[in-house]
């Protein structure tokens, strides 16, 4: 790997290298730009869409930081994942809701029950 590092900085350049992360900023922006929705409408879309591929805790830091930074209510959240719940299944929103909750400390259920915890995990509502 002559000449070459894998990291935040190349060889005696002294520019940040983040070719992952650039080329992700940028899918979304394309993305955001083509959609023509707004940006509440956007995040909670992509919120939803996380709830539905059962996304890690790490992916909601991104879209839920991004939605509280333009002032969407956490009750619009919390809204959207109660209107996926009949496609998504409960066990996918339940998991979403701790994710998202421990993300960000906020309280999404009652009594923060963990992700499953009374269900079973895969199960369909």
């Amino acid at each position: 790997m002559t000449g070459k590092t894998i990291g935040t900085q190349s060889a005696g350049s002294g520019e940040a290298e983040t070719p992952v992360f650039d080329a992700l900023v940028q899918m979304t922006l394309n993305a955001f730009e083509r959609s023509a929705l707004d940006p509440e409408t956007y995040l909670l879309t992509r919120i939803a869409a996380l709830v539905a591929m059962g996304a890690s805790p790490a992916s909601y830091l991104l879209n839920v930081g991004a939605a509280d930074e333009i002032g969407v209510p956490v009750e619009r959240i919390q809204g959207t994942l109660v209107a996926i719940a009949p496609v998504v299944g409960s066990a996918r929103v339940v998991t979403a809701a701790h994710g998202i909750g421990e993300a960000f400390g906020l309280s999404l259920l009652p009594g923060g029950v963990p992700p499953g915890e009374g269900e079973q995990e895969g199960a369909q509502t």
